[in-house]
């Protein structure tokens, strides 16, 4: 426990307990936002009158020579380290003040959420980077036709760019998510003392300003007592790691010579310490296995706070390394996927596994509705009994011929059917089948390219609101120590006989 809490309500305490309980390795984080919501607390207090002026000068003084305050294991935590250092450089009758109308609680939930508002920031800006890697690939293979699954099964041949776009709307949705997070982080809780304000006139507004919060959280037990601002990030990073487990899964099988859909590049795999010939996808199994984590944390943070009585709890402390780890996972793995994507190798041709998994048989059930006026129902019982008797011949659709169509429509369905062989060949070739698909959001490559222009615009405006909230935040920064140097100024005097007292005549 700091010594500023001894010899009150509390006496000595044990030295392991004080370890146990003590936030100080995860609190580093934390330190710049506590000493410039210091400086905007005493700011309020000064230009409240709550303290004198050139008191409120001394402390200032004090918190900016002490901007980096030292952490160590002798610490509390990184609030009581500030005080401390203050206190050792006013003396207890100045900074005795320093905590006036103010609580540890109030604090560090606002240094939680000064610190996240920044994190999120660049996680959004990882965001939009990946979906950049994302599109610049995709402009690459427009044309590039791969087969997509079902079940793990060959379903309908598509291009790798409608493929990738499909990860870019995902990441599109989370990026919404983390804006909408940010709005509510960007709220002040200080004011709210220990949980229920003050006697004191402060002015909550104006440390908020201070501090480059859009505002308050106004109710003092909901602003202390909750943490939904952590959950609800939490819960934005987890959809994040979800997605980013599922695109690390497609790679890591599609990867596989089985499948060999894309080869990873060399720098991005690992080989076998016995074997050779293997290309391990080493990395993205890390990736896919820090989503677990993710989620593992989500879930604890939510535990933890499920169960808790209202108003503050040291249950907090708890949780808030939870968010910085998952953080930090979430945003190394966006890194990771914006340097890998553009240097994936794409399989060029998939003509051959097109016909052997018979990929083109909705197009070939579609062209009888479309041609032949055939009801799907009908169309799909001849083309699967199609596919069964080519199977069974070891055949492909290019042995689908008119005669052998007509047979199997009056077996498997009673319809008497005369098809064109050109008309069977147009529906089996995987490129003309995609093209076909023009619907909005289709992989045709005209389609394709339309999305592509789309999402550009979407990027680039992305990145720009990203860039004013960062400059908000720094415009703060400046008008605090602004302030905090202007009311230095018109203290100098009183600072430099502070420092600098005069000799005692003996």
């Amino acid at each position: 426990m700091s010594k500023i809490l001894h010899g009150g309500r509390i006496g000595a305490l044990r030295k392991d307990v004080a370890e146990f309980t003590s936030s100080i390795k995860d609190d580093i984080k934390l330190s710049k936002a506590v000493v410039a919501i210091n400086k905007a607390h005493v700011v309020m207090l000064t230009e409240q009158k709550i303290i004198k002026q050139a008191d409120g000068a001394k402390l200032l003084a004090a918190l900016t020579k002490h901007a980096d305050v030292k952490l160590d294991a002798s610490s509390e935590d990184v609030h009581m380290a500030v005080e401390e250092a203050v206190l050792k450089e006013v003396g207890s009758e100045t900074g005795g003040n320093l905590h006036i109308a103010k609580s540890r609680n109030d604090q560090v939930a606002t240094a939680i959420r000064m610190a996240l508002r920044r994190k999120l920031l660049s996680l959004m800006t990882s965001v939009a980077q990946m979906q950049e890697s994302l599109l610049v690939t995709a402009e690459k293979h427009t044309k590039t036709v791969i087969l997509e699954y079902t079940h793990l099964q060959p379903a309908q041949p598509v291009t790798f760019a409608h493929y990738l776009l499909s990860y870019f709307d995902a990441l599109e949705r989370d990026l919404q998510r983390l804006q909408e997070t940010y709005a509510r982080v960007n709220l002040c809780p200080m004011g709210a003392g220990a949980l229920a304000t003050t006697s004191f006139p402060i002015n909550r507004e104006r440390v908020a300003e201070l501090l480059g919060f859009n505002g308050i959280v106004e109710n003092s037990i909901d602003a202390v007592g909750n943490r939904d601002f952590i959950l609800e990030t939490t819960a934005a990073l987890t959809l994040i790691a979800v997605n980013l487990s599922r695109l690390a899964e497609d790679l890591i099988v599609w990867s596989s010579p089985d499948f060999g859909v894309i080869e990873l590049p060399d720098e991005f795999a690992s080989t076998s310490s016995i074997m050779p010939q293997k290309k391990n996808p080493e990395m993205l199994e890390v990736i896919r296995a820090r989503a677990s984590h993710v989620l593992g944390d989500f879930v604890a943070s939510a535990a933890a706070l499920k169960s808790l009585p209202s108003t503050y709890n040291l249950d907090f402390q708890e949780i808030t390394p939870k968010l910085w780890a998952t953080v930090e996972t979430v945003s190394s793995a966006l890194g990771m996927f914006a340097k890998l994507i553009p240097n994936l190798k794409v399989t060029a041709d998939v003509s051959s596994k097109a016909l052997t998994s018979f990929a083109a048989a909705t197009e070939l059930a579609n062209m009888l509705v479309r041609k032949y006026n055939v009801p799907f129902r009908s169309a799909h019982k001849i083309i699967g009994a199609l596919v069964k008797h080519l199977i069974e011949a070891k055949q492909t659709f290019l042995n689908a011929t008119p005669e052998l169509l007509q047979k199997i429509a009056k077996d498997a369905a009673g319809i008497k059917l005369s098809v064109k062989a050109k008309d069977i060949a147009d529906s089996v070739d995987v490129l003309k089948i995609v093209e076909t698909y023009k619907v909005t959001g289709g992989p045709a490559p005209t389609e394709v390219k339309r999305a592509l222009t789309v999402r550009k615009k979407g990027v680039v405006l992305a990145k720009s609101n990203v860039s004013k909230l960062k400059q908000k935040l720094d415009e703060a920064e400046n008008k605090l120590e602004t302030t905090v140097k202007s009311c230095l100024k018109a203290n100098a005097t009183e600072i430099a006989k502070f420092k600098n007292p005069k000799p005692e005549v003996v």
